[in-house]
């Protein structure tokens, strides 16, 4: 009895470092596009995520993007795709876009899917096969001054890594336009900041949780050096 439990432990612990070198792989592999027109959000862009590994920046528009796997929309939490990046998506893939994302709001989320969640959804178009639907705000509206910009990226890392677990098809080059820049009046730097704070986390995933760990994001979340620029 006391060998099949040494085997059956042993088994399982094969099982887990297997399971976290997939896991490490598909974070060594993914590769983020940061994609705004305006020079000044590029330029933040660079300098916030300077030092990690894997992202570019890209000064242009949606429309002139090259091939990838999955565009991350800057989203409301109903679907309502008629305004900024999501219009621009939504002429692009087509009416029905918005009609399917609608439909999985309502199925999944009763409506109205809350800021911090997001869905991979296939486009059927073979230049950006799925899209990835993270809100970053309940309504159009400002969101300067909170986490949103931060919990949208991460939501969205979060999607498109639980994706690469169980689908076939991996995502491997994602874009990102800038989170809250619009008609969330979330400053260039700070857009940049957050969204560079989730790719990091994301890249670092921890090994064990305890308050120290929690005090340590909390305080990469809602501070710049020692000022703090997170308030609700």
């Amino acid at each position: 009895m006391m060998i099949c439990q040494e085997k059956l432990r042993g088994q399982t612990e094969m099982v887990r470092a297997m399971q976290s070198a997939t896991i490490v792989n598909m974070y060594q592999q993914l590769r983020v596009w940061l994609v705004h027109p305006d020079e000044e959000m590029c330029a933040a862009f660079q300098r916030r995520f300077d030092g990690l590994p894997r992202f570019r920046v890209v000064h242009g528009v949606f429309e002139d993007l090259a091939p990838h796997d999955c565009f991350i929309t800057a989203a409301n939490s109903f679907g309502i795709m008629t305004a900024g990046i999501d219009a621009a998506v939504v002429r692009f893939f087509g009416p029905q876009l918005m009609e399917q994302v609608q439909l999985r709001v309502m199925d999944e989320y009763l409506g109205e899917q809350p800021v911090g969640t997001a869905f991979i959804h296939p486009t059927k178009h073979s230049d950006i096969p799925f899209v990835c639907h993270a809100p970053t705000m309940r309504v159009p509206g400002c969101i300067e001054g909170s986490d949103k910009v931060y919990a949208a990226t991460w939501a969205a890392f979060l999607a498109i890594n639980q994706h690469n677990v169980v689908d076939e098809r991996k995502i491997q080059t994602i874009a990102f336009p800038a989170f809250g820049a619009g008609f969330g009046g979330v400053p260039f730097d700070e857009v940049a900041r957050q969204m560079s704070v989730a790719y990091r986390h994301y890249l670092n995933p921890p090994h064990r949780l305890d308050w120290d760990w929690v005090a340590g994001r909390q305080k990469a979340i809602f501070y710049d050096g020692k000022k703090q620029v997170v308030t609700r």
